[in-house]
């Protein structure tokens, strides 16, 4: 039985949950929320690293900005694709008018920007609004 490392987005604690039981609703064992919200995750410049070091599951960042219009457009297609890849990877957003400095270390130049991580390594990255379709085709392309 193999075990991966999922962190909780509610405390950010890392679990050790059993691969088989990843689709079993899974809760966290500090704070007893679920491990697998259905939605994007909010990310600070405080636990991102955390979160795409930390996860044994993909995790991909939507790099977005308030005033971005194509990322207002493309919120409920990425929110949509999160219910849809959970729990096999987790989706997150980073706002880069707050968190400028981790933009600035990953090269974000035009927004939204896709970015997949794996093991806290950058596989894969698109840039553009997608639809949901678009966003999950993506995903399950470089993962």
């Amino acid at each position: 039985m193999s075990t991966l490392h999922i962190v909780c987005p509610h405390c950010h604690a890392v679990n050790r949950i059993a691969s088989e039981r990843l689709s079993q609703h899974p809760r966290c064992g500090q704070c007893k929320e679920a491990l697998f919200i259905a939605h994007p995750l909010e990310l600070t410049g405080r636990d991102f690293h955390q979160h795409i070091t930390r996860n044994e599951i993909p995790v991909v960042v939507d790099f977005w900005a308030p005033w971005c219009g194509p990322c207002k457009m493309m919120a409920p297609a990425y929110a949509q694709a999160a219910a849809s890849l959970e729990p096999h990877v987790r989706l997150a957003k980073l706002n880069t008018e707050q968190e400028q400095g981790v933009a600035a270390q990953f090269n974000i130049r035009s927004i939204p920007t896709l970015i997949i991580f794996k093991s806290g390594r950058e596989i894969a990255r698109v840039s553009g609004a997608m639809s949901p379709a678009d966003i999950i085709r993506w995903v399950k392309s470089n993962v």
